[in-house]
């Protein structure tokens, strides 16, 4: 088999990784504390939220930069942020008590933290979570479910999924990730620079020299995802390779790429799918961009715009919503090749030829709203002015985004 497939599975699937979620006491009831451990030192590849305003634990993370992890602590329900210096000692002190309580270097553990913003820790209650966590570490799908329990705030649905891929030297590698994000999501995280965590496993063996194209599978992938157009304080990506796959290096095998950025990618998705009150996904493809850069603006600004994602809530055919969004992204493009079609469920609706409406009748009209009214809309363009291309993902604007949001703390 050298094609890539999913399975069944999570953050443990990948030889030598076991995991836990546990109660501490920082919620009220549900899981809020989430432990990562490698049977040995993996690669680590971080990206970290380019919001100025940093979170604590991205902080401390930031400043170490080891090049290899053993263990990744993680709590739910308050983020640990604009908690000032204390904020920065209670990061450092959740990763030395994980260090004790495993034996290893406090360097080679890594710390993430989620919720509540302007809060400080209760530490007498992480320090019983760690204790416990690090001693309840396991390998299976109760581990993964445990774990992905354990980092979620508003979300609805875990977010997990695991494949497998052979190498080009035959050897088998397996690939499991998880992450959490609802809200406060338009991550656009930087290697060594509401909110999306995610912890990626592998036991394939990679070099240093991964990071450029771990940032490229970032770039198309969590990047490109955005609920609410608001970047968190806290965004944080760790990749951990172990090696214990035991073949050879796999920063260059094209089967390892493709398989990391399917991975990647589905888990975008199910971010942009469990938006804070989404009814629907949306996927937005632009082609004929004279950029890169041009591509990816146009996708953000068409997926951020308020109004077009209220118009999809209600599926409304108000396509000039979207070409206002192209208008306003500052991006290059020829109105007269302009091309606009929206689909959704079996059907695929030209909307725009030649910067001009396919239709104007009030029965074509209904036709482009049956398209919307689907769980998933895909808005497809093309700027006509370049061979660049882009794909991002987002969600509707619904009541419950703003119930939600207006009782976040309290």
């Amino acid at each position: 088999m050298n094609m890539m497939e999913f399975i069944d599975g999570g953050v443990t699937t990948p030889e030598g990784f076991k995991a836990v979620g546990v109660h501490s006491g920082v919620k009220y009831r549900s899981l809020d504390l989430g432990l990562l451990k490698s049977e040995v030192p993996a690669s680590a590849f971080c990206g970290f939220t380019s919001n100025n305003v940093k979170a604590a634990p991205v902080q401390v993370m930031m400043a170490e930069n080891s090049p290899t992890l053993t263990a990744v602590v993680v709590n739910s329900g308050n983020a640990n942020a604009l908690t000032g210096r204390r904020g920065i000692e209670d990061a450092k002190t959740m990763k030395s008590w994980v260090a004790t309580e495993l034996g290893i270097d406090p360097v080679q553990v890594g710390v993430m933290s989620t919720g509540l913003i302007g809060r400080f820790l209760d530490m007498h209650k992480i320090k019983y979570g760690i204790s416990r966590a690090c001693r309840e570490l396991k390998v299976g799908r109760t581990a993964d479910d445990l774990l992905a329990q354990a980092i979620m705030t508003t979300d609805t649905i875990k977010k997990e999924c695991a494949a497998r891929v052979r190498l080009s030297d035959g050897t088998m590698v397996y690939i499991g990730a998880i992450c959490k994000g609802s809200g406060m999501i338009a991550p656009h995280m930087k290697v060594l620079h509401g909110t999306t965590l995610s912890m990626i496993t592998t036991d394939a063996r990679l070099s240093p020299a991964f990071r450029e194209k771990w940032q490229a599978i970032l770039d198309d992938s969590l990047n490109m995802v955005s609920v609410d157009g608001d970047q968190s304080t806290n965004d944080t990506s760790i990749l951990l390779a172990n090696g214990m796959a035991r073949g050879g290096l796999a920063d260059d095998d094209p089967a390892f790429f493709e398989a990391l950025k399917a991975v990647m990618t589905k888990i975008a998705r199910t971010v942009a799918i469990d938006g804070e009150g989404a009814s629907k996904l949306i996927e937005v493809k632009v082609n004929g961009a004279e950029s890169d850069e041009d591509a990816r603006k146009v996708v953000k600004f068409i997926i951020n715009s308020p109004l077009v994602k209220s118009a999809i809530f209600g599926s409304d055919p108000n396509y000039g919503r979207i070409m206002m969004a192209l208008g306003n992204s500052g991006a290059k493009f020829d109105i007269e090749e302009v091309q606009l079609v929206i689909k959704g469920g079996e059907m695929e609706v030209p909307i725009l030829q030649s910067g001009a409406p396919v239709f104007e009748e009030e029965r074509s009209v209904e036709t482009v709203r049956m398209a919307m009214d689907n769980k998933e809309v895909t808005i497809e363009m093309d700027l006509g002015v370049g061979e660049y291309s882009a794909i991002g993902w987002g969600c509707d604007l619904t009541y419950d985004y703003v119930r939600i949001n207006a009782e976040y703390a309290t």
